[in-house]
């Protein structure tokens, strides 16, 4: 194969190729939420600081893990977040750059959100600094934390939500891929390549017009 070839055949399988990364990331993502807050979740105990606080010290692996594995899925969020735009640029490339802007910034406030995962894990160990506060005030502390990192993670989630509505809007718009957007068909079939670059060569001379 020629290297004049081999550039055109890497141009026909890009497009597909980041739709099934897209896809990977957004099954990265979903699995990583769901495994973080199986392991975060059942050990905060809603208005009890001092059963949460027991929790967590005697779990502190498992609260590790959760915030690992959230940290995995806000990352592979933004991957879903670069490659949709890639992807759905040749439907409208302002659109598909607003629904960019709404998931990094869902991304950065849920970052914040996440973050504050740690600050029970430095209250709790008690370390010299922190002795002039009782140990039911450094629980109270820590569940504060861990109640503002839920508001926080819905205030991110009204960004999200937005970019999932301009993402639904482009892919009905679109003549690539089905109507209904399934993660799977991303990973598999990625997308119709053909009708990809036909939208995309419209939008360009659109553009030029």
């Amino acid at each position: 194969m020629s290297k004049a070839e081999m550039m055109e055949h890497f141009r026909e399988e890009s497009p597909r190729l980041k739709a099934r990364i897209a896809g990977a990331c957004w099954l990265l993502c979903i699995v990583a939420g769901m495994v973080g807050f199986i392991a975060g979740g059942p050990l905060i105990v809603a208005n009890d600081a001092a059963a949460t606080a027991t929790n967590i010290l005697a779990n502190e692996s498992l609260f590790r893990f959760g915030f690992a594995a959230n940290l995995i899925s806000g990352l592979s969020y933004v991957g879903v977040t670069v490659f949709m735009y890639y992807v759905l640029k040749p439907v409208s490339r302002s659109l598909s750059l607003l629904a960019a802007f709404f998931g990094l910034a869902g991304v950065a406030i849920g970052g914040v959100a996440w973050v504050s995962n740690l600050v029970p894990l430095t209250l709790l160990h008690g370390d010299q600094y922190l002795s002039a506060l009782t140990a039911s005030q450094l629980q109270a502390l820590s569940l504060a934390a861990l109640k503002l990192q839920t508001h926080v993670f819905f205030i991110g989630m009204v960004f999200f939500g937005i970019q999932c509505i301009s993402i639904g809007y482009l892919v009905a718009r679109s003549s690539f891929l089905p109507r209904i957007l399934l993660t799977v068909w991303l990973l598999i079939k990625g997308l119709n390549e053909q009708r990809w670059y036909e939208q995309a060569n419209a939008a360009e001379r659109t553009i030029l017009i």
